[in-house]
């Protein structure tokens, strides 16, 4: 297997994981869109690919997050409550689409050109929105069960078509519903759920084809030295130069996948 990795693949793996430590934000919204429209991947490939890529990465980034503490596991599994089965549903209608021969390429080119523009959007203006949602009232924590529950749904089906969305837009939604919990631990509980909505949205995709190991192997040597890179050099990153620069590139790609 190690003699048909493509070095081409590591850096990419080299260069999302970097940003990743840098910003916390760009895993599925870069890696996917970088092997669609730079390396020619299959869109139906390089989601699957990337989802498994994205729960093995964020094994490590939730430990980490456990031991300092900041994983809140009620919400994660009011979370997972909603994303693992609409995962499950999500990629059992998509095996019996591509069962009876339907292309689907264009689909998920579709809904990962939409989910990466939200992402931008989310990426760019995510502390408006938190400064918003904390200036007016606060759910109950009872009454926020059913959104949360809601909101996993909603990232299972779209991160199982696209394998964006558990970033960026997950981590502008908990902020906006638990305002009151501390960025670090919004962040920490988001990735943690990230780990079974991938898991389970990635072997999904491993069944049904689409997934490609050799390429799923390259892209972990790059990243996981760039994550560490990322994470120690990101007390001294420009946030304010990074994140508009970022969301700009988010947006360019889902604009290009929508034309």
């Amino acid at each position: 297997m190690l003699e048909h990795l493509d070095a081409a693949h590591a850096v990419a793996g080299l260069l999302v994981g970097t940003l990743v430590g840098l910003t916390g934000v760009g895993g599925g919204s870069l890696m996917t869109p970088i092997l669609v429209l730079i390396f020619g991947v299959n869109p139906g490939t390089a989601v699957g690919t990337d989802l498994l890529f994205a729960s093995i990465t964020k094994i490590f980034g939730s430990f980490v997050h456990n031991r300092h503490e900041s994983v809140d596991w009620k919400i994660m599994r009011r979370l997972a409550m909603g994303s693992v089965p609409a995962a499950i549903v999500t990629l059992a209608a998509v095996s019996i689409f591509g069962r009876f021969g339907k292309d689907t390429s264009q689909v998920i080119l579709t809904v990962l050109g939409v989910m990466l523009v939200i992402t931008a959007v989310a990426t760019l203006f995510q502390k408006q929105i938190v400064r918003f949602a904390r200036g007016h009232e606060r759910l109950k924590d009872s009454r926020a069960l059913l959104p949360t529950i809601a909101l996993g749904a909603l990232l299972g089906g779209a991160v199982s078509v696209s394998s964006v969305g558990a970033g960026a837009i997950g981590v502008t939604a908990l902020l906006m519903l638990y305002p009151a919990l501390r960025v670090s631990r919004i962040v920490g509980t988001d990735i943690a759920h990230a780990v079974p909505l991938t898991m389970v949205a990635g072997f999904g995709h491993w069944l049904i084809g689409g997934v490609d190991p050799v390429l799923l192997l390259a892209l972990l040597l790059g990243s996981i030295p760039g994550v560490a890179a990322g994470s120690l050099l990101s007390t001294r990153s420009p946030d304010h130069i990074l994140r508009p620069a970022l969301a700009a590139v988010l947006l360019a790609s889902g604009i290009k996948l929508l034309n």
